[in-house]
């Protein structure tokens, strides 16, 4: 009677602690995902694009990438996907605005978050209009549709969450199965001095 008393307790646990681990992980899915509309900053969807965003793609890769990372994730340059606002601009996925930015560059305004200089046309003169229009176009849809990267900090508090729970439920199946291996070795020790 006492076994199967155990036994249930140890089932309902062992049935508890994976349901937990596994609510905790849809929990930080859905804090992970995307806003359901898929569009950043009230931007809307549907919004005609400049250009090609497949050909801004490649683009990007060959004149962008060294100063505003190989992820839009900034670097020497401001980052692209979150972009990030800048003072006195409500839009900064305005077609024209990324146009005129890529065209004639920027220099760093007061409140900024770069002080960097962003030179017109990313120092590559030999860039046509349609191929800022395309760059611009490979922009908005990354802010659009793409998941922007995880900061370092989101990264760290993520592994500690996943790490924590895994010793913890490490430590959880050793205590049950030292338990069991206690409860078996004592019955074997009273089948002996039988």
């Amino acid at each position: 009677m006492g076994l199967r008393k155990g036994l249930k307790r140890y089932g309902l646990v062992a049935i508890a602690v994976p349901g937990l681990v596994l609510l905790t992980a849809i929990s930080t899915l859905a804090d992970a995902s995307p806003s359901p509309s898929g569009s950043p900053s009230g931007s809307p969807s549907g919004a005609a694009l400049p250009g090609d965003p497949t050909k801004g793609e490649t683009l990007y890769a060959q004149n962008c990438a060294t100063c505003h990372g190989a992820g839009l994730e900034g670097g020497i340059g401001a980052t692209l996907n979150p972009i990030e606002p800048l003072p006195g601009v409500s839009n900064p996925l305005d077609p024209q605005f990324l146009i005129d930015i890529i065209t004639n560059g920027r220099d760093p305004q007061p409140g900024d978050p770069k002080s960097t200089k962003m030179p017109a046309k990313g120092g590559n003169l030999s860039l046509t209009q349609q191929d800022v229009k395309d760059l611009a176009a490979y922009i908005i849809v990354a802010n659009r549709t793409g998941e922007p990267p995880l900061s370092p900090g989101e990264l760290a508090k993520r592994t500690i969450l996943w790490v924590s729970i895994g010793i913890i439920a490490m430590v959880f199946i050793t205590y049950l199965l030292s338990t069991y291996n206690m409860r078996w070795i004592a019955r074997r020790a009273a089948a002996r001095r039988r």
